[in-house]
């Protein structure tokens, strides 16, 4: 009697200990997407998995998301088996500063090859386009200088700041009056003294000059070429999600890759059928030891 209690309470602990096991079985096998693409309009979204030959597909999320306020609902799942080499025709575009707008400067930042690699894992080697280089300003700076000039005021009666101008205006800017020198033009004779009596004026102006100059310039160019790899034994899976419009009725919580736990009753089953057989040696057992009892009674 005390085996077959000891069989059962064996048999019991061993089923609570497999639920939780094939649990994270079950979870274990996630599947994250490769690349996520959406179209222009909003109204589909496709997520690619390259899965190996361990991974179940399984794992791929077939749940409904929100993203943007638009519901999107799984409409097909794709299998594509993928070739030995993908390749396929690539541009690609990029920006750069330069200090100077001459070819020769610019084309020295642009090499004439380049290596890329795309968002989905394609490389290669691609080649300027020369045709697709293009500069333009990137911005403007201003700088300012002081400005100084002479003017020339002669024959004049006597030595009078007030037939001087206090501001002249020169190239558009105005520019004031800082110091003025005198000069004798003509001399005569006064009591044998020889007196000035017309003179020449030099007045000095200053003021500012404000000009501007390009700070920089952004060169654009496109690179093209064949990009390229080997599959390494992978199948491609293409999930398409279309979107129903608006919605506000979808609370985002884990990643949208990562697929909804679903129970599965087979996991319940298994250990609640150890515990029936259990049960039922356990009966079979007091059924027995009863009977034999009996026997001896009688006897």
């Amino acid at each position: 009697m005390k085996r077959v209690l000891s069989l059962l309470m064996t048999a019991m602990i061993l089923s609570l200990v497999c639920i939780p096991s094939a649990l994270a079985a079950d979870t274990s096998s996630v599947c994250y997407p490769t690349s996520v693409t959406r179209s222009e309009d909003g109204t589909e979204i496709r997520k690619v998995y390259d899965l190996g030959p361990e991974e179940d597909p399984a794992g791929i999320s077939r749940s409904d998301f929100q993203q943007d306020g638009v519901r999107y609902t799984l409409v097909d799942l794709l299998k594509q088996e993928l070739p030995e080499n993908e390749s396929r025709q690539h541009v690609e575009t990029v920006t750069l500063e330069s200090k100077n707008k001459d070819m020769a400067s610019v084309l020295e930042l642009l090499p004439q090859q380049r290596e890329f690699v795309t968002d989905d894992g394609l490389s290669g080697t691609l080649t300027l386009q020369l045709d697709t280089v293009q500069v333009d300003v990137s911005g403007y700076g201003s700088s300012t200088r002081a400005v100084n000039v002479t003017r020339s005021y002669p024959n004049l009666a006597g030595q009078d700041t007030s037939y001087i101008p206090k501001t002249i205006q020169d190239g558009g800017r105005t520019l004031t009056l800082q110091d003025i020198s005198w000069q004798t033009d003509n001399t005569a004779s006064l009591d044998g003294y020889a007196m000035g009596d017309r003179f020449t004026a030099v007045a000095t102006y200053s003021g500012s000059a404000t000009s501007s100059y390009v700070k920089g310039y952004t060169v654009t160019a496109n690179y093209a070429g064949t990009v390229s790899r080997i599959a390494l034994n992978k199948t491609r899976y293409v999930a398409i999600f279309e979107g129903d419009g608006p919605t506000v009725d979808i609370i985002p919580t884990e990643a949208d890759s990562a697929p909804d736990f679903q129970f599965k009753w087979a996991y319940l089953l298994v250990p609640l059928g150890v515990i029936a057989l259990a049960g039922g040696g356990m009966g079979t057992a007091l059924f027995l030891k009863r009977r034999h009892e009996s026997g001896e009674e009688e006897a």
